[in-house]
């Protein structure tokens, strides 16, 4: 009841927003972590996301929030996002897919925790304190930025990348000079890259549609159904349990093999996907969640290290800057794309459903017409007959 507008409206607009803006400024965040390193980048990213999330409590109506919450804190949570994905390169080699789902296992507990934390905070002191509130978490992310000290890629390193690259043909690690100070489209050289930065973005138009439509088709088909939320929930706990599994398996695949575990979950996320709609029962829709949410974990903690193999270790910043950059393209147009297809069909349904109500209403009106008619011709022909048999007899 803070705003006047529709609150659903508010929160669809402003999640669409952030989103789209925190994987749209990663190629600028790249550039950045390439110029200043990752912990000036993450500070300074936290500081502004921190700025952005406490002013927006101050707010008395929808529109500063666009500003405040859609443009602040998303740019200062992408600045403060990138480089969690690449710092982790600098430390940890042989256990890099552990270490990462680890890492990104962190965003799953929130994911299970988070709805309803605000539940509680919104119902006792109300939106506003709940984002001061929030706004502790990003300070806390802003003290824990400081401890992002890279290590400096050695020459040794560098001579292991090189020698590493002449073992595969077409999926390799190509030497390219260290990034400028700019973009770097130097990477897209490599063929295996090129293609892995545009797939992906390209199988993302469907990823996210259960994530943002979910709630709205339990909450349609399931009206009766209790702790609709258990459904997220579900998704929250596989995909940790997925991002820890499948990082330990990656560390067990060579080289740029890893893309084939990205390719699984990618047909196991399409194929539940595909099911959620054919569940009957609520307890058939959490089973389809479950795996659903494990193979999401798969295709999270699997990125960062899949770029590692992909590219050399001083090209890693851009190379998944950029490909998060292409994927806010899907993540902000494929949700909406879907809702404008979910409307155009339940629209065409309603009017197939009158116009067969229609048909079978004509059609069983004239069937009645003609069942009275067969009916009255029979009596008179058995009038006739009995007439005939009777005249007979006499």
């Amino acid at each position: 009841g803070a705003f006047k507008g529709p609150l659903r409206d508010l929160k669809n607009s402003l999640h669409s927003l952030s989103m789209g803006m925190i994987f749209f400024c990663c190629p600028i965040v790249s550039v950045f972590t390439d110029i200043f390193g990752c912990r000036k980048t993450a500070v300074v990213g936290a500081a502004v996301a921190f700025i952005g999330l406490l002013s927006s409590s101050f707010v008395s109506s929808i529109e500063p929030l666009y500003l405040t919450y859609g443009i602040i804190f998303a740019c200062g949570c992408s600045f403060a996002y990138q480089p969690s994905l690449v710092i982790l390169g600098h430390y940890f080699k042989k256990r890099l897919g552990l270490v990462n789902g680890i890492v990104t296992a962190g965003s799953s507990i929130f994911t299970i925790l988070l709805p309803f934390l605000l539940r509680v905070l919104t119902d006792s002191v109300g939106l506003f304190y709940t984002l001061r509130i929030l706004s502790i978490f990003m300070f806390v992310l802003f003290l824990a930025s400081f401890t992002y000290r890279p290590l400096a890629s050695s020459a040794k390193d560098k001579e292991s990348g090189t020698e590493g690259s002449n073992r595969f043909s077409l999926f390799s690690r190509r030497k390219f000079s260290p990034p400028k100070k700019f973009f770097n489209f130097a990477i897209f050289k490599v063929t295996a890259y090129a293609v892995w930065a545009v797939g992906i973005p390209l199988a993302l138009f469907g990823y996210f549609v259960p994530y943002v439509h979910l709630m709205k088709y339990v909450n349609e088909r399931f009206e009766n159904g209790k702790n609709k939320e258990v459904v997220l929930m579900c998704i929250g706990i596989t995909s940790g349990v997925g991002r820890l599994l499948f990082g330990r398996i990656a560390d067990y695949v060579p080289g740029v093999k890893k893309v084939y575990l990205q390719v699984l979950s990618f047909v196991f996320i399409g194929l539940m996907s595909m099911m959620i709609p054919l569940c009957n029962d609520f307890g058939a829709l959490i089973a389809v969640c479950l795996i659903m949410g494990l193979f999401d974990g798969c295709f999270i903690s699997i990125m960062a290290p899949t770029a590692f193999e992909l590219v050399d270790t001083w090209d890693v910043s851009q190379a998944i800057g950029f490909l998060l950059g292409f994927m806010s393209i899907p993540m902000t147009v494929g949700p909406p794309i879907a809702g404008k297809c979910n409307d155009s069909l339940v629209i065409i349904f309603i009017i197939h459903s009158k116009k067969q109500r229609e048909i079978s209403k004509t059609t069983g009106g004239e069937k009645m017409e003609t069942m009275l008619e067969n009916q009255n011709s029979l009596l008179s022909n058995s009038s006739g007959i009995f007439k005939k048999d009777s005249d007979s007899v006499i």
